[in-house]
C-alpha cells in the first residue's frame, strides 16, 4: 500500500480521536480546573478532597477494583495453569464453559444475585428447610455487605479476561525452560514462582488492567445493589445538573486522573518487563495426563468455579421463566410470558431495535478504520505509527464513564458539538462512542492477523501486475479474515451490552439501547423486574453464541484482543 494512503489513514485517525476522544476528555478538564472567568483553578478539586462523601467514594471506588481483581486472579490464575498443563474428563467443555460469565453485563448478573442472596431469596429458603435458620427469620446477605457483594459479582463476570489472557501466555512459554530450572532442582511451586509467573507476567498485567479498570468506574451493579458510595454512581446522580454545577467535572477529572496514574504505575512495576521466547519450543511440551483420581479433582474444581460464576446466570434465567419467586429454594410457577412480553413490551422493542442499529453502524466503522489502522501499523514504515497504535488502545485504558461523561459535557447547548446534544436526539453520539470504545479489539485482532501473514505474498501480486490495495483485497484480507471477523463479531456484541455510555447518554425512551431499557424495567414494580431478567436472557443467548464462536475461531488467542 503506497505511503499515501498510510498518512492518509494517520491523518484520519488523528482527526478523529481527536474530536471524539481527546476533546471529550479536555472538556472534562475544563470543567474542573477553570472557573466561571476563565482562569486555572484547583478549588473545585480541594472542595472535593475535603468533602468526606466524595473522598469516600474514591477510597470504596479503589478499594471495590483491587478487592475485585484480586478476586478475579485468584479465580483466574489456577483455572489457566490447570487448563494449560494438564489433561482431565470434560476439559474441552469446562474451558468454553469457562467463558460463559462474559455474556451478562456484572449489572444484569446482580439481578440474579439479589434473587439468590436476597432476603427472601433462595439461599434463606435452603437454609430454613435444613433447620439453620428458624421460618421467620431471614439474612440479606449482600444487604449487610454490598461492598463484598459488589466485588464478587464483578470478579465473577470479569475473570474470564484475566484468564484468556493467562493462558495466551503460558502457550508462549518455551518448555525449554522450565524443564532447565527443574533439572537444576527447582521444582513444584518454587519452578511456577521463580520462572513461570515472572514469564506470563506481562499477560497477566494485561488483562488484570483491563478488570481493575472496570471495576473502578463500574456503574450497573453499584445501582443495582443500591450503593452510592462509590464514584461512579455520585457522578451519575450529579449529570442532572451537569449545565451549572462544575463539581461532577472536578469529580469526572479525579476518576480520570486516578485511572491513568493507576494504570501507569501498574505498567511501570509489573509491563515493562518481557522475556523473548524461541521462535519455536525448542523442548516437548503440551498438556500431560494425570492419574484419575487428580484429573477427577481438576474436573470438580473447574466444575465448582463455573458453578459459583453462573450463579447470577442460572438466578436471572429463573427469574425470566417464573411468575412468582418469594421466599422458596426455587420459583413456585414456571411461564413463557415473559419472554413473549419482553418482545412486545413497548419499551424493549424499539431497544433491541436500537441496540442493533447503534451496534452495527459502529462495528462498520470500527472494521473500516481498524483494518486500516492495523495495516499501516504492521506493514508500514512512516514515522508516528506507533503514535497511532498508541491511540488505537487508549480507549480500553479509559474508563467509559468517563467518555460518555466527556460526550455529555461537549455536546451542550452552545458549544461547538451541541448539535449532537443526546437530550434530543443521542443517535450519533452513542454509535461514536461504540466506536471508539470497541476500535480495539477490531485493530489487536487485524494486527495479529497481518503479523501472522507473510508480507512476500502481497509482493509477489504487485510483481504479477496487481495494484497494492487489489493485492491487499485479494490477497491479505482473505487470509485474515477470521481474525477480522473476530474482532468484528466481539466489537459488535460489547456494544450490544454497553453499560456506560447507554446509561448517561440515552436520555428519552424511543432511543433507549438493551441495557438501558433493562435499567429501566427493573426499576419499575410488578412486572418489572421478570421482563428485564427475559431481557437480558435474550441479550445472553445472543451474546453466548458469539462467544462461542470466537473461541472456536481463535481458541488461545482470544486472550491477544484484551491486551493493552
Amino acid at each position: 500500500m503506497s505511503q499515501s494512503f498510510a498518512r492518509l489513514v494517520f491523518a484520519f485517525t488523528l482527526v478523529f480521536f481527536g474530536a471524539f476522544f481527546v476533546w471529550p476528555v479536555f472538556q472534562i478538564l475544563k470543567g474542573g480546573f477553570v472557573d466561571a472567568d476563565g482562569h486555572l483553578t484547583l478549588a473545585y478539586v480541594r472542595v472535593l478532597f475535603s468533602d468526606p462523601t466524595y473522598v469516600g467514594g474514591l477510597r470504596n471506588s479503589f478499594l471495590l477494583a483491587c478487592a475485585a481483581t484480586t478476586l478475579a486472579l485468584v479465580i483466574a490464575l489456577p483455572l489457566a495453569v490447570v487448563s494449560d498443563r494438564f489433561l482431565f474428563p470434560a476439559k474441552s467443555l469446562l474451558t468454553s464453559v469457562v467463558l460463559v460469565p462474559m455474556i451478562l453485563p456484572p449489572f444484569v448478573g446482580a439481578i440474579g444475585i439479589k434473587q439468590i442472596f436476597g432476603q427472601y431469596g433462595a439461599l434463606n429458603a435452603i437454609l430454613q428447610h435444613m433447620g439453620f435458620l428458624s421460618p421467620d427469620v431471614t439474612i440479606d446477605w449482600f444487604a449487610q455487605n454490598q461492598f463484598w457483594g459488589i466485588a464478587v459479582v464483578e470478579a465473577f463476570s470479569l475473570y474470564p479476561i484475566i484468564y484468556l489472557n493467562a493462558v495466551a501466555a503460558l502457550a508462549n512459554i518455551d518448555p525449554a525452560m522450565e524443564e532447565a530450572a527443574q533439572n537444576l532442582g527447582c521444582t513444584g511451586l518454587r519452578r511456577f514462582l521463580k520462572i513461570t509467573l515472572p514469564l506470563i507476567r506481562p499477560g497477566l498485567f494485561a488483562g488484570g488492567t483491563i478488570v481493575f479498570i472496570w471495576a473502578f468506574t463500574e456503574l450497573g451493579t453499584p445501582l443495582v445493589f443500591d450503593y452510592d458510595r462509590v464514584t461512579s454512581v455520585q457522578i451519575y446522580y450529579g449529570l442532572k445538573d451537569i449545565g451549572a454545577n462544575p463539581f461532577p467535572f472536578a469529580l469526572v477529572a479525579v476518576l480520570l486522573a486516578c485511572s491513568v496514574a493507576l494504570y501507569a504505575l501498574s505498567k511501570t512495576l509489573f509491563g515493562r518487563t518481557g522475556h523473548a521466547m524461541m521462535a519455536k519450543a525448542t523442548a516437548t511440551g503440551g498438556p500431560r495426563a494425570l492419574p484419575r483420581a487428580h484429573a477427577l479433582l481438576c474436573t470438580f474444581f473447574f466444575a465448582g468455579i463455573t458453578f459459583l460464576a453462573v450463579l447470577p446466570h442460572l438466578g436471572v434465567i429463573l427469574v425470566a421463566f417464573s411468575r412468582d419467586w418469594y421466599a422458596s429454594v426455587l420459583p413456585h410457577d414456571y411461564t413463557l410470558g415473559n419472554f413473549q412480553l419482553a418482545l412486545s413490551h413497548d419499551l424493549t422493542v424499539p431497544a433491541i431495535a436500537n441496540s442493533l442499529r447503534f451496534a452495527s453502524i459502529a462495528t462498520v466503522v470500527d472494521l473500516f478504520l481498524g483494518v486500516a489502522i492495523a495495516y499501516v501499523v504492521v506493514r508500514s514504515k512512516i514515522a508516528g505509527r506507533q503514535l497511532l497504535d498508541l491511540l488505537a488502545m487508549l480507549p480500553l485504558a479509559v474508563p467509559g464513564l468517563v467518555l460518555a461523561f466527556g460526550y455529555l459535557a461537549m455536546a451542550q447547548d452552545g458549544k461547538f458539538f451541541g448539535f449532537l446534544n443526546p437530550t434530543r436526539d443521542p443517535t450519533i453520539l452513542l454509535i461514536i462512542a461504540y466506536s471508539v470504545r470497541r476500535l480495539p479489539y477490531v485493530v489487536r485482532s487485524a494486527a495479529a492477523g497481518f503479523q501472522q501473514t507473510s508480507e512476500t505474498l502481497e509482493e509477489a501480486a504487485q510483481n504479477l501486475g496487481a495494484t497494492p490495495f487489489r493485492a491487499l483485497v485479494k490477497i491479505t484480507l482473505p487470509l485474515i479474515m477470521a481474525n477480522v471477523i473476530a474482532g468484528g463479531l466481539l466489537a459488535f456484541s460489547f456494544a450490544m451490552l454497553e453499560v456506560s455510555d447507554s446509561l448517561i447518554l440515552a436520555q428519552k425512551q424511543v432511543f433507549y439501547p438493551i441495557t438501558k431499557a433493562i435499567m429501566e424495567l427493573f426499576q419499575l414494580l410488578g412486572d418489572g423486574k421478570f421482563i428485564a431478567s427475559a431481557l437480558g436472557v435474550w441479550a445472553m443467548a445472543f451474546l453466548g453464541i458469539t462467544i462461542a464462536g470466537l473461541s472456536l475461531v481463535l481458541g488461545k488467542k482470544l486472550g491477544a484482543i484484551f491486551r493493552v
